[in-house]
């Protein structure tokens, strides 16, 4: 036991692949992204479209976020959508993929107001789907019924439909409707 805890202290992180994606790359999170993450993640629009940001953003919460992003123990990946090399921004948004059991994985992803619908978030999935970081066979999808962009992103992106149910939201403290999707990657 002891000899398993003293090796999870030492080995290093998996690294993160930076992927390209068109008008912008997808990187691992940088500390210096936290100004830009607590900016746009403050914003009431982006916070009650996922189930995990809390609005009002909490001073420290993009730090925490950065943090969490580089340690040994994390079940997720997160990669910053940066346009910075094409003339957008630093921090268009964040993609998410959390492993699951069996070679599968749930995608989220949030895009910065500035930059909604333009097509920076099916770039950022499709780009993440063709890299599959985690070599998974499926992925799994959540995205509030309300919120219908981002189930057009999905299916845009070869995701099936599965069925209705519900997530909490922490920025509207309830549950809200849900549409969940899954991509076979399976070849």
């Amino acid at each position: 036991m002891l000899e398993s805890v003293v090796k999870a202290q030492v080995d290093p992180v998996t690294p993160q692949p930076v992927i390209p994606a068109g008008r912008f790359i997808l990187r691992p999170m940088q500390k210096s992204d936290a100004g830009l993450i607590a900016h746009y993640a403050g914003d009431k629009r982006v916070a009650c479209n996922t189930r995990s940001i809390p609005h009002p953003f909490p001073p420290g919460a993009a730090e925490a976020m950065t943090s969490r992003a580089a340690q040994p123990s994390r079940t997720e990946d997160v990669w910053v959508l940066d346009g910075s090399a094409h003339g957008l921004g630093e921090v268009l948004g964040l993609v998410y993929l959390t492993r699951m059991e069996r070679r599968q994985s749930e995608i989220t992803f949030w895009i910065a107001p500035p930059f909604w619908n333009t097509g920076l978030a099916s770039e950022a999935v499709g780009a993440l789907i063709a890299a599959n970081p985690h070599g998974d066979e499926v992925i799994f999808a959540e995205v509030f019924q309300d919120n219908p962009g981002s189930a057009r992103v999905l299916t845009h992106n070869g995701f099936d439909y599965l069925g209705d149910a519900e997530s909490f939201s922490v920025a509207r403290g309830i549950n809200v409707p849900t549409w969940t999707y899954a991509l076979s990657l399976k070849r």
